[in-house]
């Protein structure tokens, strides 16, 4: 299967009408359009390691969440650090694919995952803006705050967590994947009594008791990780032939 062949399967399960239209993703570089795709490395973030990684590992695509090219480009130059990666994967013809908001928005995608992790039932979009979700714990599960931060720790591998508590039991849920603060209202406006995103911040967060809401900061990258899951799933469903490895592009540490 070509690179363009595979990226035309991939919009069609994940379309470009998805996008915010401040977003950039889709094809962030692609050298060779007629490439036969082998290996395919899947990463949160394209960093200047992930492309070490790709180019010592032979692999001939790798497919992202955080576009590699975010914001716009006056020109290619070696002091760009954006630059520098793009000149070498061109030079190495290794392709790169983003898929961002439309993954956040897409069913299957980025807070599908993250609800599904949580344990939420009868799932739907949040709000107008379907980049989040709302869901219910299963069955007749009523949680505290405390016993509830317990699980997200739990299931997203986390050490520590940010959590506000509006002293309310945990039975609504809205998540959503990365920096989410802007959804906030939406959830407070569709009945969850909680809130789960990776980066809310304390300004928000300490208004959470006066807001009726409890909110759970459980990191950026945490929160968006799983969905390289999904675009695993997709690969394996495209050509189950080609080779796909998940790999933690995450350089930045708690001490």
């Amino acid at each position: 299967m070509t690179v363009k062949e595979l990226y035309e399967l991939f919009c069609e399960r994940i379309p470009e009408d998805l996008s915010e239209e401040w977003d950039n993703d889709g094809i962030m570089c692609c050298p060779d359009t007629e490439r036969e795709v082998g290996r395919v490395l899947l990463s949160l973030d394209v960093t200047d390691e992930i492309v070490d990684y790709a180019v010592k590992g032979g692999f001939d695509l790798i497919i992202s969440h955080h576009p590699l090219v975010f914001h716009k480009l006056s020109g290619i130059n070696a002091e760009d650090h954006v630059s520098r990666k793009l000149m070498r994967l061109i030079t190495e013809g290794i392709s790169v694919f983003s898929f961002h908001t439309r993954a956040d928005r897409v069913e299957g995608g980025v807070n599908d995952c993250l609800a599904r992790l949580l344990g939420l039932t009868d799932v739907q979009p949040l709000g107008e803006s379907g980049l989040g979700r709302i869901g219910r714990l299963e069955g007749s599960d009523v949680t505290s705050i405390e016993d509830f931060a317990y699980r997200v720790k739990s299931v997203l591998g986390q050490e520590r967590l940010l959590v506000s508590s509006a002293y309310c039991p945990v039975k609504c849920v809205a998540v959503v994947g990365g920096d989410g603060k802007d959804c906030l209202k939406e959830a407070i406006f569709e009945g969850a009594d909680t809130f789960v995103s990776g980066r809310i911040g304390y300004n928000i967060m300490e208004e959470a008791p006066e807001m009726g809401i409890n909110m759970i900061e459980a990191g950026h990258y945490a929160t968006e990780f799983p969905v390289l899951s999904f675009f695993s799933a997709l690969l394996r469903k495209f050509d189950a032939r080609i080779y796909s490895e998940t790999v933690s592009s995450y350089v930045i540490r708690t001490v």
